[in-house]
């Protein structure tokens, strides 16, 4: 069964430290990493090499949710998290595997991502598009600089 694969790219003009910390903070991530008009709740967090997550994402137009888990295979603070993550639903099967590097530029912090093993049954275009909603997102919670 083939599956899919996505390659993601941009510049934040933040640090390598705060980029990583949303990736690690289950709350963070409730907050940027669903697309747009879809609710994350986060069920069980833990992040370390071998701890893992449980989410679902909610649709909020039609109440609908679809959950996934995943395992924390690397992570190397400010420059690189590995993870896989599954879906609950039968139809959606296989491991995706997704590897996120980050590194100090002139203006930021350059992003690359990948997420490979992407089911067949989700559109690759579909998933690129739900991850630049997403980087978007990043971008709203980590770039502004608020002072105490």
């Amino acid at each position: 069964m083939p599956t899919g694969t996505v390659q993601l790219h941009r510049v934040l003009r933040t640090t390598p430290e705060k980029v990583y910390r949303a990736f690690v903070h289950g709350a963070a991530l409730a907050k940027w990493l669903p697309p747009y008009g879809f609710i994350c709740h986060v069920h069980q967090f833990d992040a370390r090499v071998g701890g893992g997550f449980r989410m679902s994402f909610e649709n909020f137009s039609t109440g609908h949710s679809h959950s996934f888990r995943g395992e924390y295979l690397k992570l190397v603070p400010d420059e690189r998290i590995e993870y896989v993550d599954t879906f609950d639903d039968p139809k959606l099967p296989g491991e995706m595997k997704v590897v996120v590097k980050l590194r100090a530029v002139s203006c930021g912090t350059e992003v690359s991502i990948q997420q490979a093993g992407i089911p067949e049954i989700i559109p690759t275009e579909a998933c690129y598009l739900g991850w630049q909603e997403s980087l978007a997102q990043l971008a709203h919670l980590v770039e502004p600089q608020i002072a105490e």
